[in-house]
């Protein structure tokens, strides 16, 4: 009897760890030998041009996959290399009062990025990827609403953008 209670927790254990070991909990699919990656900077080409949005892109952009991989950011000859530019930055009314003002805006921001993976030719890619926020149309887009809608966004696009690159989703 203790032979079999012993057989069986070998068998739940190995189980356990031979399920843990190969899963990443962001989903990324990374080859071993790619080791770093870039990101270039991302101009501005929008209509509206709000300034020093494409620098707090690539830095939002940065964070997430230093925060989801284990791969080391570098300046230049990265394994992976993501470039690109900031295509709209767009304001508009969503929703309209009664006396033909606007109830809700929303702010839209896309991006095109453009992905190469060195070692692995097969998986670049050149793709938009757009989101929005929508704000209260008494509102102005500044101060603490300009800073949430940024984020939002930003968080919404460097993770698309993490999931169609490194997540293949």
């Amino acid at each position: 009897m203790k032979k079999h209670i012993i057989y069986f927790f070998l068998l739940t254990f190995s189980f356990f760890f031979t399920s843990c070991g190969f899963y990443s909990f962001t989903g990324a699919s990374i080859p071993a030998n790619v080791k770093t990656f870039q990101v270039n900077r991302f101009e501005n080409n929008a209509l509206l041009v709000e300034p020093g949005l494409e620098n707090a892109f690539k830095i939002a952009l940065e964070d997430l996959i230093q925060n989801q991989t284990n791969l080391n950011l570098v300046t230049s000859n990265g394994d992976i290399v993501y470039e690109g530019e900031i295509s709209e930055y767009r304001i508009s009314p969503t929703t309209a009062t009664s006396e033909n003002t606007a109830a809700q805006n929303r702010l839209t921001i896309s991006v095109r990025v453009r992905f190469f993976n060195r070692k692995k030719e097969d998986d670049d890619l050149e793709q938009n990827f757009s989101f929005f926020y929508d704000y209260d149309g008494t509102s102005q887009l500044i101060g603490s609403v300009k800073i949430t809608a940024h984020e939002e966004i930003f968080e919404r696009l460097t993770q698309d953008i993490f999931n169609a690159t490194l997540a293949k989703w």
